[in-house]
């Protein structure tokens, strides 16, 4: 097969190389621009671009796909397929008409579910004990086409949606091969895959940074959930004032434990001195802090953060 890659993130690697020692020939790999440097910590991580310049395959950067420019560049090169992950753009009609098949994608969760920027993190901070990848033949609308295959597997507890992602793009290989040896063979006309209930879709919309913060009303098992989702990014965070005369201090949470102790007597987000440490008020059990980090600092254990600033009396963490 003739393939056309498109993809910017890391989720989109292993599939992409697993096309490339499959022996197919990769004509170009679109990816997206690098955006302007904001620091002085350098240009973003660009996962595709490093791996296209890796193994010395043909790049480009477009600014958006869709213009007549991109799509010309495209289908001067009669791909058979285009291969799309981890993009970051939607192609519409003229671009996915640039192949003779079309487009697959592949999408981290089980389509209909999570369609959009951030299905990963949403099964997370939704509380699924489930979830997978999915590989559609591709249409115009958003994550919208037919299913063509489809790998389960359980979340466990102490998952991040980092940790997830990365086990999530290693079992999408099997299933873009699959279904690029599908098309392979393809009349043009037969159906390809299920077509997706409409009645179940459910949305995953790019996070923002003020959706990292707590609010230690919810359950134990949902601010659990909120913190493992938000890891490697936007980050959970709350925030506490330790003394009267001094401003609260930003902290970022990066693991905690649930515990079996009832917190019903307690306001949410209430702290308390233990034998074993300080443990948090939540809307049912008391949580335990395991790594967190201050505004400016680096990241250390709870231990260590509260031996600076000790829990007084009525001591609290909270919404800004």
């Amino acid at each position: 097969m003739k393939l056309v890659l498109m993809g910017t993130g890391p989720f989109a690697v292993p599939s992409f190389d697993a096309l490339r020692q499959a022996g197919h020939e990769i004509s170009l790999v679109v990816t997206r621009p690098m955006p302007p440097v904001k620091s002085r910590g350098g240009p973003p991580p660009s996962p595709v671009r490093d791996w296209a310049a890796e193994h010395e395959l043909p790049l480009y950067d477009p600014d958006s796909i869709n213009e007549p420019e991109a799509i010309d560049r495209v289908k001067m090169l009669q791909p058979d397929l285009l291969v799309v992950c981890d993009y970051g753009q939607i192609l519409k009609p003229d671009a996915l008409a640039t192949s003779k098949l079309g487009g697959i994608n592949l999408h981290g969760s089980l389509l209909p579910a999570y369609r959009g920027a951030a299905p990963v993190q949403w099964a997370l901070l939704n509380g699924d004990s489930v979830t997978g990848v999915s590989v559609i033949h591709m249409t115009p609308r958003l994550d919208g086409g037919p299913v063509m295959q489809t790998v389960e597997t359980e979340i466990t507890d102490a998952e991040t949606s980092g940790e997830l992602e990365q086990r999530l793009s290693e079992l999408g290989v099997a299933a873009t091969l699959a279904a690029v040896e599908k098309l392979a063979s393809w009349d043009g006309e037969s159906q390809l895959g299920i077509d997706q209930d409409a009645s179940k879709v459910s949305k995953a919309p790019r996070l923002k940074k003020a959706d990292g913060e707590i609010d230690w009303g919810r359950s134990a098992s949902e601010i659990s959930c909120h913190v493992r989702g938000m890891i490697p990014w936007p980050i959970a965070f709350t925030h506490y004032k330790p003394r009267e005369n001094k401003p609260p201090l930003r902290l970022a949470i990066h693991a905690i434990v649930v515990t079996d102790q009832p917190s019903h007597d307690h306001s949410p987000g209430e702290l308390l001195t233990t034998e074993d440490g300080v443990i948090i008020a939540t809307g049912d059990r008391f949580i335990r802090i395991q790594t967190l980090q201050p505004a400016g600092k680096k990241p250390m254990t709870s231990t260590e953060f509260f031996r600076g600033y000790p829990v007084v009396e009525g001591a609290r963490l909270f919404a800004s």
